[in-house]
């Protein structure tokens, strides 16, 4: 993945460590079984090992990597964690969007419209991270909109993986498979028309048939 102004900036070091390493294991770029060295981390971006230790222990904790006695041994992301990590989000999301129904949703709708119209904006700019950004802010946008401490809570234990799995494979869709990105778009729309019309019968067949296009796109990508 390039990294350029319109990536994320980080207010420490640690912070940006833990965000290279994330990608390049979700890349692929370290493989499963890749023994990673806290020393050449640490001398990659000119720093000490303890920040480097810090992203290592996260890292670990999103289950990405192993730490041994003798270092950290890359795990990855195969297709059954991917898997499991798409049906966590439809859990929570069908519950968010169900949730939104019976709340009332003008102000929701509105939102989720205007960061829509923005995809299509990066989609004809051809900024990738952008667009994969927004399409993150979409899904977090539902999420947050319920105020529920305990989804939030769950969410904020998964939601880094899914933008480096986001900006991972939308950067793949833009260079290889770019006649996706139109219908990735529509399926966002079409969550929206869901929500408009207030039944959680059709919200829980859009938000199902989303994220199983999702998976199954993201799968082939990684």
């Amino acid at each position: 993945m390039r990294f350029n102004s319109a990536s994320p900036q980080w207010d420490t070091l640690g912070e940006q460590i833990l965000y290279v390493l994330r990608i390049k294991i979700i890349n692929g770029l370290y493989t499963p079984g890749t023994r990673l060295s806290e020393n050449q981390i640490a001398n990659e971006f000119d720093t000490s090992r303890s920040p480097v230790r810090e992203a290592l222990k996260i890292l670990a904790n999103e289950g990405l990597i192993r730490l041994e006695r003798m270092g950290a041994i890359v795990v990855g992301l195969d297709s059954k964690n991917l898997k499991e990590l798409y049906e966590v989000r439809y859990l929570i999301e069908s519950y968010a969007l169900k949730r939104l129904a019976n709340d009332g949703n003008t102000n929701m709708i509105s939102n989720l419209d205007n960061i829509t119209d923005k995809m299509e904006i990066a989609n004809k700019h051809k900024n990738f991270e952008e667009f994969a950004h927004l399409d993150f802010l979409f899904h977090e946008t539902i999420i947050n909109g319920i105020n529920h401490n305990r989804i939030s809570h769950l969410w904020n234990s998964i939601k880094h993986i899914v933008l480096a799995v986001l900006l991972v494979t939308t950067e793949k869709r833009f260079e290889f498979n770019k006649v996706e990105i139109n219908p990735l778009i529509q399926r966002h729309r079409l969550v929206m028309d869901a929500l408009r019309s207030g039944s959680a019968e059709e919200i829980e067949r859009v938000i199902e048939e989303h994220f199983l296009d999702s998976i199954n796109s993201i799968d082939k990508l990684l």
